[in-house]
């Protein structure tokens, strides 16, 4: 199963569920994959406690090999194989971000290499679930990882101005499903920070669910603990495993997991 974390809104929490639903999977025996799509990469340093700074070995030099002619060569591999870094926690990986995206993205939309990363997927092996985290913005690497995936998980913050741009992106969603994806599912929507006790959240919570929206039953707590557990590298399940926090990702993992 391939999972895409997209929100256009920056600081809603998408690389720390991404990494916490991947280590809870990993930790469930399944081998995963973090394919980290952001230039800030969160996602890299969460789980391998640093950035990747050396151009190599980074999601970069796979699309930068998809502007070459050699991408797949003749020894059927996904292109993906030798940029994949084992982290501390068994069972799982990242593909890391790199600074290099940035100014590869031009030259990726005008040579049209928006299915690369979907054709990489379909013939890698050896992984049970695969999560992409993205920018936060629909530009070549979100889209690509939308065309990539099976479902999409869309984080949301409880704030007025994050409501209002949710309809836009789901949008775009269902226009990336139209045009590129027909496989592809909107899963759910994730409250993340959310204060049951206050009224704002809980009223825009209520509302979002009487529109019809599938706005997701298990929702995140905010807690410094999510600060604590990027500062030392280590996703909740392995930094506080009997943590409220850790009880609230294990909760959403088993909900996206329900058989339908």
């Amino acid at each position: 199963m391939r999972r895409v974390i997209f929100n256009q809104k920056g600081g809603v929490g998408k690389s720390t569920i991404t990494c916490n639903l991947a280590a809870i999977s990993a930790m469930e025996g399944k081998r995963t994959l973090v394919i980290d799509l952001d230039i800030q990469g969160n996602s890299t340093q969460y789980l391998l406690g640093h950035k990747v700074t050396e151009s190599d070995k980074t999601i970069a030099l796979f699309f930068k090999d998809c502007l070459s002619l050699s991408l797949f060569g003749s020894n059927n591999t996904s292109g993906l194989d030798s940029i994949i870094h084992e982290t501390p926690f068994p069972n799982l990986f990242v593909a890391p971000s790199h600074p290099d995206l940035e100014p590869l993205q031009g030259r990726l939309e005008s040579r049209f290499k928006i299915f690369k990363l979907k054709e990489a997927l379909d013939k890698l092996e050896g992984f049970d679930a695969i999560y992409m985290d993205t920018p936060p913005i629909l530009n070549f690497y979100s889209q690509s990882a939308l065309i990539a995936a099976n479902k999409c998980l869309i984080p949301f913050d409880c704030d007025t101005f994050a409501r209002e741009a949710l309809y836009t992106l789901m949008q775009a969603v269902s226009e990336v499903k139209a045009d590129h994806n027909q496989g592809l599912e909107i899963e759910g929507i994730v409250v993340n920070q959310y204060q049951k006790q206050a009224n704002l959240p809980r009223q825009l919570v209520e509302e979002l669910i009487a529109e019809g929206l599938p706005v997701l039953a298990a929702m995140i707590s905010p807690s410094v603990k999510v600060r604590e557990s990027h500062t030392v590298s280590q996703p909740l399940i392995h930094y506080v495993p009997t943590h409220k926090l850790s009880d609230e990702f294990r909760a959403l993992y088993a909900e996206i997991h329900e058989p339908k």
